[in-house]
């Protein structure tokens, strides 16, 4: 005997059938009948079934009352043959579905797969019970629920109806209060709706960095037009499920632009389907959304990065010449810590903790000082998510999380902020809350604790870093670099470490690289990484990669004159535009790194 396919029916339809074991039980049945079946999705509100018989009841007086009751008293009477089909309920219990329960979900994929749903949803279970070979079509048919009725209701409010299958209509979500709110960034709204409102030419493509907000602009476009401050015309502002996407992304993609019509189609990363180093070929789904490009209807919205478009989708015609882009830049330090208190009330209710407007504050200054692997708003968003998180464990194990001076355990304060702070970077706490005016004024005294000699050299470097330190420097450049020259044992490598101990908390937020390593022109794929195709190629670069990870860190090139010239060049790039491009792509900035070269050369005319 089989099970029934879960990755066939949406969760509102697991649900349903789960209700209907518990029916099943309660009325003493041997297997799930339809009748059965039938009962749980006319109990079960909000869903898409539910939104149909919704219409019926308003637009066509069904008494949904009594079609409940006499669904109940023809459980009572109904028998059914044995299928060769199983669900497999909560707690891994397997239910046996009746015959003509199987013809029922059999109806309801033709549903579906006519619809272009790559899920069975509760709407498509609904227009199978109506059908003739199914028990309770007289039992509907007597109510008006025909299946032409039920599919011209679903033709007709798709965007009501299907919440829960292949696509959902964030207008819908937030009007009925499903949508959380978001901070508004007025000028990129204003941009968007205006171009909208053109009679040609009204796609877009958001493109910018992961984690600018260019999701979030959709989700606040959705909600001005649930308050009917939109773009004129566009009622509905449709996405396609992801898992759906995965299942089946022609059918996935095809759903969306029919629900969307006279609507908006939001693609989130539509690169995709264009194509890429790993995935050469186009998606099945790429000339659905060419010929999308080429009509006004329904209206897209794209998201990608700078990158992404001019890898792969600067030469679409169809793109470029229909569509405009709008750049979105990452938020200020005070635009973020507005957008954390919009987020507040979702915090509060996922973590059941307070937030005080210190932390959030605090959470987008560190974020934006000492996070470099995400932009603004994401990095901050995963620093409170952090703090939120550890001040959770803390209260729920015996392990001590949080310093003893925290306060309310059901705050989250600065101190919790700058923690999850130091846990993310490896900045020592003390570090980021030090007054480093204070700090930085003791710095030679503080190296020469643990390095003895070398007065020249420790001043030097010393007032190097306080010139950066200050301001003055390029700030895409990094904080100081260096060429350490002397012979073997004077104390260079030591005072690198000295200098890292001091700025970044730790010795080991040294990176040393033994240059007699990288004396063959194919050793440079190890610093920045072997191209994308290529054996290694995922592992990234030793150099890239780990500044990447870590952004605060002393990178030590020993014995640099054993290098090979190409890694020359890599050294002076990076010195002098304070980044560099890895195999993948990937960018590593070194604007908040100490570079520092030794060398043995020269050292006899030096002494």
């Amino acid at each position: 005997m089989g099970t029934l396919n879960p990755d066939l029916i949406s969760k509102d339809l697991d649900a349903v059938f789960n209700d209907a074991v518990a029916i099943k039980d309660q009325y003493r049945k041997t297997m799930l009948i339809p009748e059965v079946v039938l009962l749980a999705l006319l109990r079960r509100k909000e869903t898409g079934a539910a939104r149909v018989l919704e219409i019926f009841v308003n637009s066509r007086g069904l008494d949904l009352d009594r079609l409940i009751r006499q669904t109940e008293l023809a459980i009572e009477s109904r028998r059914d043959q044995d299928g060769n089909l199983d669900f497999a309920a909560r707690g891994n219990r397997l239910v046996q579905l009746s015959r003509q329960t199987i013809i029922l979900v059999d109806d309801a994929l033709t549903a579906a797969a006519a619809q272009d749903e790559v899920r069975v949803d509760t709407h498509h279970m609904l227009q199978g019970m109506a059908e003739s070979a199914v028990s309770t079509s007289g039992l509907l048919r007597q109510h008006g629920l025909t299946p032409k009725a039920i599919s011209d209701v679903v033709a007709d409010r798709q965007h009501q109806i299907s919440a829960n299958g292949t696509t959902q209509d964030h207008v819908a979500r937030a009007k009925s209060g499903d949508l959380h709110a978001v901070f508004f960034r007025e000028g990129l709204l204003r941009d968007m709706i205006n171009i909208m409102s053109q009679a040609v030419h009204r796609h877009i493509i958001l493109m910018g960095p992961d984690g600018v907000g260019k999701r979030t602009l959709a989700y606040s476009l959705s909600l001005l037009i649930s308050e009917g401050k939109g773009p004129r015309g566009l009622n509905t502002l449709v996405q396609v499920d992801e898992s759906a996407l995965l299942d089946n992304e022609q059918k996935a993609v095809r759903a969306g632009l029919n629900q969307a019509r006279d609507g908006i189609f939001f693609l989130p990363h539509i690169h995709r389907f264009f194509g890429g180093p790993v995935r050469a070929e186009f998606s099945k789904a790429t000339p659905l959304i060419q010929k999308a490009f080429l009509a006004n209807d329904p209206v897209i919205i794209g998201t990608t990065t700078e990158q992404e478009y001019n890898q792969r989708l600067a030469g679409v015609s169809a793109i470029t010449e229909n569509s405009q882009i709008i750049r979105v830049p990452e938020p200020s330090v005070e635009e973020t810590g507005e957008i954390l208190k919009v987020m507040r009330p979702h915090l509060e209710a996922d973590y059941n903790l307070k937030f005080v407007d210190d932390a959030l504050q605090l959470g987008a200054r560190l974020a934006k000082r000492y996070i470099s692997t995400s932009p603004l708003p994401r990095s901050a968003e995963q620093l409170i998510h952090r703090a939120a998180a550890l001040v959770n464990v803390s209260n729920q194990s015996h392990l001590a999380f949080r310093p003893e001076v925290t306060g309310d355990p059901t705050t989250v304060d600065i101190e919790d902020v700058t923690l999850a702070a130091s846990q993310m970077t490896g900045v020592p706490v003390s570090k980021l809350g030090e007054d480093e005016r204070l700090r930085y004024a003791r710095m030679v005294e503080h190296i020469k604790e643990r390095l003895i000699g070398q007065d020249q050299a420790v001043l030097a470097v010393s007032r190097a870093i306080k010139t950066a330190r200050v301001g003055l420097k390029d700030p895409k450049r990094p904080i100081g670099a260096f060429l350490f020259l002397g012979p073997t044992g004077v104390g260079k490598t030591e005072l690198a470490k000295a200098l890292a101990e001091f700025m970044f908390g730790t010795e080991e937020a040294m990176l040393p690289l033994d240059m007699s390593e990288f004396k063959d022109e194919s050793s440079l794929n190890r610093l920045v990484g072997s191209p994308s195709g290529y054996v290694d190629s995922e592992a990234g670069g030793q150099l890239t990669e780990r500044v990447r990870q870590q952004p605060y860190l002393l990178v030590l090139f020993d014995e640099v004159e054993k290098a090979h010239p190409r890694i020359m060049d890599i050294l002076l790039q990076m010195i002098e535009e304070g980044r560099l491009t890895d195999g993948r792509g990937n960018t590593a900035h070194f604007n908040e790194t100490v570079i520092i070269l030794t060398s043995n050369l020269g050292s006899e005319e030096l002494a």
